[in-house]
């Protein structure tokens, strides 16, 4: 692997500043597993709080505009994420592709001007549960990666792609071990074709249902340099388990 493992928490819409506790004991927690990079993407409202607090852990943002700035009412910029201490973001999760009409194209753009904000981009594939059944999963997975990975000079060493199979997501059903392991092989390979030879330098995490049961499984799976959780980074407890899971997964 070539980063130390990323352990990515996406609390989606769910966070009031009463949960600062939680983040604060993620914090706390993430400071004893020096071998795991930890980030969190919290509710826009408390990225700058928990910015603010967090030293051992990365704050990033969950979506972004394509446009700096502009007529974009209740949307929110990249360059406002750098500003609020963001220091990542996420583009492209199947929920904002699928509830918000999110293209490749649009994921690109955005993944573009968080590069050019000087944030990090975790960039979400996969596919849906229709699309395995029918042997079509490496086929659009492939395809999302061209279209949305940003081509970027520098992108290679900032962006992390997330597989995330939309069937997993929050149902508590999990690919295999064989079946993560041969998506991660064939992500590697179409990041070769994208980046050339800095594409072996690109992290992919996987999300889905991870959770304390299932982490340490996952996590050693080869080419899976981290998870992006979902439900289960919510509580410092559940996160920090995987966290762990991370650190034992290296050793």
């Amino acid at each position: 692997m070539p980063h130390r493992p990323f352990i990515v928490g996406n609390w989606k819409m769910n966070g009031t500043r009463a949960q600062l506790a939680e983040a604060r004991a993620i914090e706390r927690g993430a400071a004893r597993h020096a071998g795991v990079r930890v980030g969190v993407a919290p509710p826009f409202t408390l990225i700058a709080a928990m910015a603010e607090d967090g030293q051992a852990i990365v704050v990033g943002g969950q979506d972004c505009h394509a446009e700096e700035r502009g007529a974009f009412t209740g949307d929110v910029s990249a360059v406002m994420l750098k500003d609020a201490g963001a220091g990542f973001t996420i583009v492209g999760h199947s929920e904002r592709r699928a509830m918000h009409g999110e293209s490749d194209a649009a994921v690109k753009a955005k993944a573009e001007a968080a590069l050019a904000a000087g944030l990090e981009v975790i960039v979400c594939v996969g596919e849906t549960e229709a699309q395995r059944d029918s042997g079509q999963a490496e086929a659009v997975v492939s395809a999302q990666l061209d279209g949305s990975m940003p081509r970027d000079e520098s992108a290679a060493g900032r962006v992390t792609v997330a597989y995330e199979p939309v069937w997993a997501i929050g149902t508590g059903r999990v690919p295999s071990a064989a079946d993560v392991a041969a998506m991660h092989a064939a992500i590697r390979g179409r990041l070769g074709v994208i980046y050339g030879e800095d594409g072996a330098a690109v992290r992919i995490l996987y999300g889905g249902s991870v959770n304390a049961g299932n982490a340490a499984e996952l996590l050693a799976v080869t080419d899976v340099g981290g998870a992006l959780v979902g439900g289960a980074s919510l509580t410092a407890d559940s996160f920090l388990s995987i966290v762990s899971a991370a650190g034992t997964s290296e050793e």
